[in-house]
């Protein structure tokens, strides 16, 4: 079963809203609807006409979004609807279908009724309020061991929203939520039936851990240094800084800074990358190099010491010629 299977149709059913002018009225079955992504929506109205207006004097019924110098704009006409809308009306009661919604979709949606007299219209408003919403995928933990996954959205979804999950994009249940194991290195995703294949973000932990120094990991004493942890998680990982040995974290954050690096300061860093989904640690060695200027200095004492020994030679060699 894919998560496109079947085919989610969101139904405006609720409280009736009347618009009326000069005896015309439209009835929105719903003001305001949720979809998520992917989804198909169907709108629904109905209206009624002023006595002696015949069904032949009414030559257009549409949907609009937006207006064109001061006109509405049919729905069919927009290229951002292309293919993804459909009207029916049966006698008076209207239907609008948009299938493949997108976020862009989000707005206020009017019918309009246009007769054969020039100029003379009648638009319900206001209209049905779309708001198109991605699906999000809640982590709560239920006990030591365990965790639960809640498909969710940001607004209630119309109708009866079926859900399905997925882990390493692999079907596994149908259902809104779902149990997990703590720790697991696995990657989940809910689907909503019908929605063309949008899901939600998959959800997983720390993984792909990294830890590096900058400027090196072999530091001169009095440097600074920035250790620096990254990992690839969703929800986003905490990060904290510990050092071999020490059972207190040193740091936390993604960044962690030693300013006036000693030898005190030398040994094994590790980071712990952790979120909801489970944790990771890497470790990094930091080696002082403070030896650099020792040895600069060990040598310039060497070569002062042979000419120093040169010379006394040479002054040794004068004065025995000289006795001589």
């Amino acid at each position: 079963m894919s998560p496109s299977a079947g085919g989610l149709v969101v139904f405006l059913l609720s409280v009736q809203v009347i618009q009326s002018q000069d005896g015309w009225r439209v009835n929105y079955h719903q003001t305001d609807v949720c979809a998520a992504k992917g989804s198909e929506v169907v709108i629904r109205c109905g209206y009624t006409h002023p006595p002696g207006i015949r069904p032949s004097d009414i030559k257009d019924r549409f949907w609009f979004t937006k207006e064109k110098d001061g006109e509405p704009v049919d729905l069919r006409t927009d290229s951002e609807y292309s293919g993804r809308v459909e009207y029916r009306c049966f006698s008076k009661d209207c239907y609008l279908t948009i299938t493949d919604v997108r976020e862009s979709d989000s707005a206020e949606y009017k019918f309009t009724l246009m007769t054969n007299k020039p100029g003379e219209k009648y638009t319900g408003s206001p209209g049905v309020t779309l708001s198109v919403t991605g699906l999000q995928v809640q982590v709560r933990r239920s006990d030591s061991t365990w965790l639960e996954l809640t498909c969710h959205s940001s607004c209630v979804l119309s109708g009866r929203p079926e859900y399905v999950w997925y882990k390493n994009e692999k079907y596994i249940k149908t259902g809104s939520s779902l149990p997990v194991s703590s720790g697991s290195t696995d990657r989940y995703s809910c689907y909503l039936i019908g929605s063309h294949g949008h899901g939600g973000p998959a959800v997983y932990g720390p993984q792909r851990l990294s830890v590096s120094a900058s400027p090196s990991a072999e530091m001169l004493e009095g440097d600074s240094v920035n250790l620096t942890c990254s990992a690839d998680a969703n929800p986003a990982a905490n990060y904290t800084w510990y050092k071999e040995h020490e059972d207190s974290p040193r740091a936390s954050g993604q960044i962690f800074t030693i300013t006036d690096f000693t030898a005190e300061h030398s040994g094994n860093y590790y980071c712990e990358a952790q979120n909801e989904m489970g944790r990771s640690n890497s470790t990094l060695r930091l080696i002082p190099s403070s030896g650099k200027w020792s040895t600069t200095t060990t040598v310039f004492a060497s070569i002062s010491a042979v000419l120093l020994l040169i010379i006394i030679i040479i002054i040794l060699a004068v004065l025995r010629l000289y006795i001589r």
